[in-house]
């Protein structure tokens, strides 16, 4: 794989885990730096790793890992989301910005990192099937991720204030929509068999 398809590649797998970056940035009260760069960290060590599983895997078991990651994908970003909404909805009234955490747990962002990864993961088993150097394609690919997670968190800083409480609600949102667009993609809900 050439260098700029690596790239492109790696920007493509980045894009849903800086629109969760956002989301958890605009749920925070007033996050900082390091809590942005803490964030990009564990998504972007996590989606390095997903492709070589992968691409591990796919050598023995690529039909069972890509006809099951969908599922798991949906069902946490599905269950994480509403998690989200059902969290904003039980505080009532009250302005986020005042209540709001400063960091999120590690443990959520684990399994949101884990979420948004498990298309990496699928990605890896195609590249069993190719001539690529697969540790220098997960460096790019967590690289990536970890930059624009980052750039998620911090673009969130100054969206959350703007958006108050709606703003764990949309996040909550968000990442049901992504769920069910990677439910959608990988069932081919919407394509008419030929």
């Amino acid at each position: 794989m050439s260098f700029y398809a690596t790239i492109i590649l790696a920007l493509a797998l980045s894009m849903d885990a800086f629109a969760v970056a956002v989301c958890k940035g605009a749920t925070l009260h007033k996050p900082h730096f390091r809590e942005a760069l803490r964030t990009g960290f564990i998504f972007g060590i996590i989606e390095a790793s997903t492709p070589i599983i992968g691409w591990a895997l796919g050598l023995y078991t690529s039909q069972y890992i890509i006809q099951w990651d969908h599922w798991v994908a949906f069902g946490l970003l599905v269950i994480l989301g509403g998690r989200m909404i059902y969290q904003s909805l039980k505080r009532g009234d009250d302005c986020i910005c005042e209540e709001a955490p400063q960091r999120h747990g590690s443990l959520s962002l684990i399994a949101t990192g884990i979420a948004t990864s498990l298309d990496a993961m699928a990605i890896g088993v195609g590249l069993a099937f190719l001539q690529v150097d697969i540790v220098h394609t997960a460096m790019t690919i967590g690289m990536m991720t970890m930059i624009m997670a980052t750039l998620g968190m911090l673009i969130g800083r100054y969206i959350g204030p703007v958006l108050g409480k709606k703003a764990e609600i949309i996040g909550g949102m968000v990442l049901i929509a992504i769920g069910f667009n990677i439910l959608f993609e990988h069932l081919d809900l919407f394509m008419y068999a030929h």
